[in-house]
């Protein structure tokens, strides 16, 4: 069911919006070269116990993962672009890595995504690091009031396209609210004009994802981490925002920390 959210309680949800920019943005700063991706993992957790926030991922289990999340941030490095489970790795020079968080605020919840490189970076990864931000930066201006769900999604594959990038439809973005993943689905691709019509109140996690040389996905033994399924890397950017009378909102936003 697509539900759309007051004026009143799209302010509420603004705490949450804000909570995630400002741990996103801390944990981006300390993620350097030699930092374990578990170190990470306890860093949100204990931030999230500090702000008397609550994960989202932790207890998730939805019917694409082999068991509950087990950890509260998803942390995908190189070729792995979604879902990726925590675990016993080093950040290496180069390495191009995705923090994907999502938490509840006061029963409202926010979620989004930032990639980038930690040490010397590949202009390749550069690029597609920014066709993931440029495509997100074209979501969100498409996402106004008498539109429809298709020109999100065609805003995003112009993007992509544009750069020679082929695209995944398997997942996207989707309504948020009281729970992480609702109605409507946002695929990355799709005709303008089509689908549900954009309401103000109706808000939405857009997360552009694409991967270097390919769109298939294939599953890490974890029944988590997705990865390409040639090896090439990958990139994802989200936001969630709200759809208003007055434009789109991004409740994630993170350039008021001085940061994109």
């Amino acid at each position: 069911m697509i539900e759309l959210r007051t004026p009143a309680e799209i302010d509420e949800m603004r705490a949450a919006g804000r909570f995630v920019a400002e741990t996103l943005a801390t944990l981006r700063d300390e993620t350097k070269v030699g930092t374990n991706l578990l170190s990470i993992d306890r860093r949100a957790h204990d931030m999230i116990r500090k702000a008397g926030a609550e994960s989202c991922y932790i207890d998730y289990h939805p019917s694409f993962g082999a068991s509950p999340f087990g950890k509260v941030i998803c942390t995908s490095v190189n070729d792995a672009v979604l879902h990726g489970l925590p675990h016993d790795y080093t950040l290496r020079d180069g390495d191009l890595v995705t923090l994907d968080f999502a938490v509840t605020v006061d029963g409202w919840v926010a979620d989004s995504a930032v990639s980038f490189v930690v040490g010397s970076a590949r202009e390749e990864d550069l690029r597609l690091i920014d066709t993931t931000e440029r495509a997100l930066a074209a979501a969100i201006d498409s996402a106004t009031v008498g539109n429809r769900i298709g020109d999100i999604s065609a805003a995003v594959a112009a993007v992509a396209h544009g750069e020679g990038y082929s695209i995944n439809t398997d997942f996207g973005g989707h309504g948020v609210g009281r729970t992480m993943h609702g109605d409507p689905h946002v695929p990355n691709d799709g005709r303008a004009g089509r689908g549900f019509p954009l309401r103000s109140g109706l808000v939405l996690a857009l997360e552009p994802w694409f991967l270097a040389t390919t769109d298939e996905l294939v599953t890490d033994p974890d029944g988590w981490t997705l990865r390409s399924a040639d090896g090439s890397r990958g990139a994802h950017s989200e936001h969630t925002i709200a759809i208003t009378d007055e434009g789109p909102i991004i409740l994630t936003d993170r350039s008021f920390l001085g940061v994109d």
